[in-house]
């Protein structure tokens, strides 16, 4: 497989480091980081970007993440490997990846169970989180980015900040 063009997050002046700083910046609400690789991971799953499917479960299993929760975060409502608020996140991924499968994208109900978890701060890191993930997928699934050096390069110059 060959990208289609070499990755438009770097080819485009300034957008890598505003993209990283963009993730970087839903860091300091106090969400756990392993909640923005949940949340990371399924909506990467959701879009059909390889390059942050790998970077996302390379992430979660470095954070020390046992294989039964990276391997089944596309089923996480069939499994007992996550904690409450991690579902709450992981609804609030799928809601806001999938904005056009819904009249209403992010029902209330879903809303108030991720409320009872996160503070104002914690939801609005999330929502940003999720938006960024979602930006990266379209980025990367609608150029064909290939996966494995790209995400290997990444990962060793930027290992503490993961934002594909």
């Amino acid at each position: 497989m060959q990208p289609r063009i070499d990755n438009p997050a770097q080819a485009v002046p300034g957008a890598m480091q505003a993209l990283l700083k963009l993730s970087s910046a839903t860091r300091r609400a106090g969400v756990p980081a392993t909640t923005h690789y949940l949340v990371h991971l399924r909506a990467s799953q959701i879009n059909g970007c390889s390059v942050c499917v790998d970077m996302h479960s390379r992430e979660l299993r470095a954070a020390g993440e046992p294989d039964e929760r990276v391997d089944t975060v596309a089923a996480w409502r069939e499994t007992p490997y996550f904690t409450d608020a991690e579902r709450a996140a992981l609804a609030l991924a799928e809601a806001m990846t999938r904005l056009a499968d819904s009249p209403d994208p992010v029902p209330d109900d879903m809303w108030d169970e991720a409320a009872r978890h996160y503070d104002e701060a914690q939801l609005a890191s999330l929502v940003i989180s999720i938006a960024a993930i979602n930006t990266w997928n379209r980025i990367n699934a609608a150029t064909r980015q290939v996966t494995g050096p790209w995400v290997e390069q990444f990962i060793s110059r930027e290992p503490a900040a993961q934002a594909a």
